[in-house]
């Protein structure tokens, strides 16, 4: 299993890269990209499509017995248990405008369970990377969560769709700065896990999360010592979840705040 894992890890972290050069070459020539919408601020453009695309080219070609989930493209039922949860690009109002924070988000799911996570940012350079019991890493250097005990401490990322009421969003924010904390929002809520994961954020809240943008980065948190309000994998990979993540010593404020505002 831990041989299997390991090899399906280096493949995900080698196709996010190569997913993330062509994401780029689509970046570095905006004005030629078609970009439609799929409703309020949901952006959709040839980048998405094509990147996905690719990926789920690489992994038929690697692993044709499994499943995938993505975004862009309809779902293709495996008969392994294991099920690639991919988003090619996520940040992409951020991508067509011309803003360098996006991000390749691949994950492996097992029966539901996260096994496999990784999350590339292409203008960075930077590669997130975990596998179930095995540990965070950035370009291969061990990443953990926050040690923070109060908010005071750092920023909370924070995150907001067209899936959830708007006013719950602002009366979070309210009640984040009333702790004696910030908030930070960077539009690519898979980027904003990844830097909870390395300590850069103090926690990450959103209301509703789908599976391609949050199943990596969850797990990245939890393997860096952080922890994650669990999702049900009986229903997550298709209805997506809720996400309240953090350093363990502001997990439970995170989780109280929200509490009384998010939609049970």
């Amino acid at each position: 299993m831990t041989l299997d894992l390991d090899a399906r890890t280096q493949f995900a972290i080698d196709l996010a890269r190569r997913a993330g050069e062509l994401g780029l070459k689509y970046f570095r020539d905006l004005e030629s990209l078609t970009i439609e919408s799929k409703g309020h601020q949901d952006l959709v453009s040839q980048a998405d499509r094509e990147v996905e695309l690719f990926i789920r080219a690489a992994i038929a070609t690697d692993y044709p017995q499994d499943g995938i989930v993505g975004e862009e493209h309809a779902s293709v039922a495996g008969s392994t248990g294991y099920v690639w949860v991919i988003d090619p690009i996520d940040g992409t109002a951020n991508f067509v405008r011309g803003i360098p924070a996006w991000c390749v988000v691949i994950a492996c799911a097992k029966d539901g369970e996260t096994v496999v996570g990784v999350i590339h940012e292409p203008s960075t350079g930077e590669t997130f990377h975990g596998r179930l019991g095995g540990g965070a890493f950035v370009n291969g250097r061990p990443v953990k969560t926050s040690a923070a005990t109060s908010l005071e401490e750092g920023s909370v990322g924070t995150g907001f769709s067209n899936r959830a009421e708007a006013d719950n969003i602002a009366v979070l924010i309210k009640k984040i700065l009333a702790e004696g904390g910030v908030f930070f929002r960077n539009a690519s809520g898979a980027l904003m896990l990844a830097y909870v994961a390395s300590g850069r954020l103090l926690g990450y809240v959103e209301e509703h999360m789908n599976a391609w943008d949050c199943l990596a980065g969850m797990l990245l948190i939890e393997e860096a010592g952080g922890t994650v309000l669990k999702a049900d994998p009986k229903t997550v990979l298709q209805s997506g979840t809720q996400v309240i993540s953090g350093g363990k010593g502001v997990f439970s404020k995170l989780q109280a705040l929200c509490s009384g505002v998010f939609a049970a």
